[in-house]
């Protein structure tokens, strides 16, 4: 991958049309916000422009998603947002993976798989590159534009919690305010709102909590009999593997989610002081420092072991 400036990406996308804008599957706010944001900012700059997902976008991203017009074309451009690897695409969007024009990302573990890309690990949302990328290209950041930034910016950041929220990230967000993002709105929607249905498996998830490391370390296991028992769909997992980290002397917070074909979905997050990307690095993921993840096959037992001995070895390296 070419590495080029947010100014070049922008004299990119300016001289393009028809393009297509990918995110990784299970998308998280970060994601949407940044493919609908770029969407409807290039829109308003008269382009074709489709975002594009493996997995549904949940209801709760209807007030970016509601009354937004699919558009069918042939791709001559195509880009992704907030995606580290190709292989996050899932199986709808693979075709595209050799295919990607311009990466816009924000994980330092980015594997470099587009032609171009601008990659900034120090921002603590995608959604943070698309200002100065928007305003390079000359389009106008409106509400509809505003609102998709700052749901990129709040929700990865937990809103404003996070260690990588820093004095820029709270200008870019207030910025995003001024062009009229609803920030009471979105908070409320993202932070404050869970379905009876996600309460149920939170319940039952914390029915398997359990420690290694004298406390430091706790984990919780979501299986798909809890899933469908608790009637919880992927949308409502939003959040949720932050749970075990929000422990009292807990430094690594694990949750570990069974998907399909025996294989487990196992999301890190750490204090500042533990590297969640070295953890789930050795189990072939990536990520963040403070939130990683990463997927292994076989039994729960199995991937819970297995995940427990490398955060076991990084905690041991670290503190």
């Amino acid at each position: 991958m070419t590495t080029i400036t947010i100014e070049k990406a922008a004299a990119m996308l300016a001289q393009q049309d028809h393009i297509l804008v990918l995110m990784h599957k299970s998308p998280d706010g970060d994601a949407i916000g940044c493919a609908y944001g770029l969407c409807k900012a290039l829109r308003k700059m008269g382009k074709q422009a489709q975002p594009l997902c493996s997995d549904p976008i949940s209801a709760r991203y209807d007030y970016l998603t509601s009354g937004f017009e699919v558009q069918h074309f042939d791709p001559a451009f195509i880009v992704s947002v907030d995606l580290a690897d190709t292989k996050l695409l899932g199986d709808a969007l693979m075709p595209y993976a050799d295919r990607i024009d311009l990466c816009i990302d924000h994980h330092g573990s980015n594997t470099g798989f587009a032609r171009y890309g601008t990659v900034d690990a120090s921002a603590a949302a995608c959604a943070q590159l698309l200002i100065p990328l928007i305003k390079a290209m000359g389009a106008v950041i409106d509400k509809p534009v505003a609102d998709a930034v700052f749901t990129g910016i709040t929700t990865d950041t937990g809103c404003f919690k996070f260690s990588n929220t820093n004095a820029d990230t709270h200008h870019l967000a207030a910025e995003m305010i001024e062009c009229g993002a609803d920030s009471a709105m979105i908070n409320r929607i993202m932070f404050d709102t869970k379905s009876r249905e996600r309460l149920d498996l939170e319940k039952r998830a914390l029915e398997t909590l359990r420690y290694a490391c004298d406390g430091k370390i706790a984990v919780i296991s979501i299986t798909a009999a809890m899933m469908q028992e608790s009637g919880a769909e992927d949308s409502d997992m939003d959040g949720i593997a932050s749970i075990p980290r929000q422990i009292q002397g807990v430094k690594v917070g694990i949750t570990v989610k069974e998907k399909e074909n025996g294989v487990f979905k196992i999301s890190v997050r750490t204090t500042d002081d533990v590297d969640a990307c070295a953890i789930c690095k050795t189990l072939g993921g990536g990520g963040h420092r403070a939130a990683s993840g990463c997927s292994v096959a076989g039994t729960l037992e199995e991937a819970t072991r297995r995940i427990l001995a490398a955060a076991e070895t990084v905690l041991e390296e670290q503190t």
